[in-house]
């Protein structure tokens, strides 16, 4: 973690951009192949904007097994290079992200789909980013954590492993999640604070290629855990009329010294309860792409 002064304000940045591929999809890819390698495969496909494919293509040629990579005809050269270079197979496929997935699936029938979307190891490796927090600022939990979200799978490893290290009586508080999404892709953001996502027209490409997913398929998971979907929301420059903050009614929301017990968890976790109904631990905020 390295340690910024921001605005007065002391940040520590998590730097997954020297994770061997450049991402942190080598957390998930990484245990992901090694399941899939205990279980005898030869041949994975999967499809992804980019990273996840290149973190595909570089695990399965470092566990002897082909990759077949279907990724977007617009997909940046340099991330379809980097997949090339490990060995992959790559297929270009006109249309959407999702568009892209739909071929997969399809393909899916001859080649086993390795989708680090679907496949729950992949959030089981996702979570080591939580732990190593942990571990960093001497086994104790940040206050906030802001994530950029595409599909969601960082704030579900989060949620994950600080409800598991909660549990575990390792620490007594779970740190609060921000989450950030480019302004028109921000299915998660949008359906945490109760807006239809489609209400904001059509889907302006940007820069940030590997978040502009448009229906993310554990969707339930990484807004389920708001009982009450209020939270934080920054509006863009072009929408001033925006809903106002719900930090006014809930600034002085603290958490219950009573934390959910084991039974009350789901699919990730259960959450603390607060002092107030709103339970804005989580912040969902689009932003300009």
């Amino acid at each position: 973690m390295i340690p910024v002064d921001w605005a007065g304000r002391r940040v520590h940045f998590k730097l997954e951009w020297l994770n061997p591929t450049s991402s942190f999809k080598d957390r998930g890819v990484s245990v992901m192949m090694s399941h899939l390698t205990r279980h005898g495969a030869l041949r994975v496909l999967e499809d992804s904007s980019g990273n996840g494919g290149c973190a595909v293509a570089a695990y399965a040629a470092a566990a002897g097994i082909r990759a077949k990579i279907i990724v977007p005809a617009a997909t940046s050269a340099a991330k379809i290079l980097q997949a090339r270079a490990y060995g992959a197979e790559i297929e270009l496929v006109n249309g959407t992200r999702e568009e892209v997935a739909d071929e997969a699936i399809r393909q899916s029938a001859q080649i086993p789909y390795a989708s680090h979307d679907w496949r729950p190891m992949f959030i089981q490796g996702t979570k080591t980013i939580a732990y190593e927090m942990w571990e960093s600022f001497g086994f104790r939990t940040p206050d906030n954590v802001v994530l950029v979200a595409g599909a969601g799978s960082n704030i579900i490893g989060c949620d994950i492993a600080f409800g598991e290290l909660l549990e575990a009586g390792q620490i007594s508080k779970r740190p609060r999640l921000f989450v950030g999404q480019p302004e028109h892709w921000a299915t998660i953001a949008d359906t945490f604070n109760g807006i239809d996502p489609a209400s904001r027209g059509e889907r302006v490409p940007t820069i940030a290629e590997g978040a502009s997913i448009a229906n993310p398929v554990r969707l339930p998971e990484a807004v389920q855990p708001s009982a009450v979907p209020t939270a934080l929301h920054t509006p863009s420059p072009r929408r001033r009329s925006a809903p106002r903050s719900a930090r006014s009614a809930c600034e002085a929301c603290t958490p219950s010294p009573r934390a959910a017990s084991p039974r009350q968890r789901s699919i990730t976790s259960s959450r603390p309860e607060t002092s107030c109904r709103t339970r804005s631990r989580w912040s969902c905020s689009p932003v300009p792409g």
